[in-house]
This record gives C-alpha cells, structure tokens and sequence, in this order.
C-alpha cells in the first residue's frame, strides 16, 4: 500500500520590519498558513523563501537599511532566487532609479537596484489625494480594490520587466522574474489575492507563476 505523499511546507516569508505597515502583511500571511518572520537583522533572513518590503516612508526606510546593514543581504536573498515583494516604499527600494526624493537629499535616493525600473516618489499627488480604486490587474477575474497613500509609479519600465496593471496610463505594478512590485497597499485591504500570489513566487520556479 503506497504511503501518503509528502506534506507539502507552506513558505516561510519575511516581513522587512524596520518601518511601515509590516504588521498588516503579517496578518494577511499568517491568514494564509504562512510562517512569517519579521526582518530586522541579515541573520532574520536565514531560511526564507520570500522577503516583503512593506509601504511606510522610503527615505526612513532606506537609512535604517544602512544603519542594520541589510542592504547587500537583501541583495543576494534575490540573487540566491528568494522572492521579493514591494508594496508602495518597498516598490520605491527596489527600483534600479529614483525620481522625486526631497530636497534635503539632494534630490537623490538610494536603492536596491534590483527592478528594471524608474519610480517617481508621489506620482498621485500627496497624503490628502490618498485614494482607493478597482483596479484591473493581468490574471485577476475581477478588479483588485487597490490603496494608493502617496503612491509612487513606475514612469519607465525596463525590458526585464512586465507591466501587470496602469492606473491613469501609469505603471502601477510589475512583475521581473522572482521580484513583484506594487506601487499600492495590497496589505489594507481584505482581499488576499495578491498574497497568496506571491507565496507561490516563494515556492515555485518564479518565470512558471502566474495570477
């Protein structure tokens, strides 16, 4: 009599816990019977499968990557074939340039350098034209109720990349092999669709997902 196959592991996924709104990622996660480990030290990212940037303030966020020494960790986690995701800041990270960062940096931000893509900081306008729309994206049946708080957009978008939605002719979410970006807030709403997108980036061939 044959045994039962083996169970399969559900993904283990980092949260970047420095800033932002990690903890709502971390709740829509662990609804999905992910094991979630918050991400504040390079050690934090041993044994994952995938590493979420979550929304807050990039410019905060990016001088705490500094100050923890994560930048280059972060990096080779991608080069290594872990899956990453950021949403709205996190996207901002990612991008391989910057557009729109205050003036008392000179107008200059760093970067991971991993997505190949140019975001501008607040493309919609500041915190008071924060607005929620249907958003229709490549894969889903039905539109995604996205959240745009200060939401950046990808105004150009390399070859390695793919373009899964446009808000008002702009780019708003993107897809580069085991990298996702979102320029919204998946992680305020109730809809998990998206999350339980990237937790099978975080356990498959990357190029083989699709929503």
């Amino acid at each position: 009599m044959a045994g039962k196959p083996p169970a399969i592991q559900p993904p283990r996924i980092g949260v970047l816990a420095l800033q932002g709104a990690f903890r709502e990622h971390r709740r829509l996660l662990e609804s999905l019977g992910s094991t979630v480990q918050e991400v504040r030290l390079p050690a934090d990212l041993a044994g994952l499968d995938g590493l979420i940037l979550p929304g807050g303030e990039s410019t905060t966020m990016a001088h705490l990557l500094t100050e923890y020494g994560l930048w280059e960790p972060i990096r080779g986690f991608s080069a290594g074939g872990g899956a990453i995701w950021g949403t709205c800041a996190g996207a901002i990270l990612l991008a391989r340039e910057v557009r729109g960062a205050p003036p008392q940096f000179g107008g200059r931000q760093d970067s991971l350098y991993l997505l190949d893509a140019t975001v501008q900081r607040n493309a919609f306008g500041r915190q008071i034209n924060s607005f929620a729309a249907p958003l229709p994206v490549q894969g889903l049946d039905t539109p995604f109720p996205a959240v745009f708080i200060r939401a950046p957009a990808f105004s150009e978008v390399g070859a390695a990349a793919a373009v899964l939605a446009h808000w008002e002719g702009q780019a708003v979410m993107l897809r580069q092999g085991n990298i996702l970006a979102t320029a919204f807030h998946p992680e305020l709403t109730n809809d998990s669709r998206l999350h339980e997108f990237f937790l099978k980036m975080a356990v498959k061939s990357p190029e083989s997902v699709q929503i």
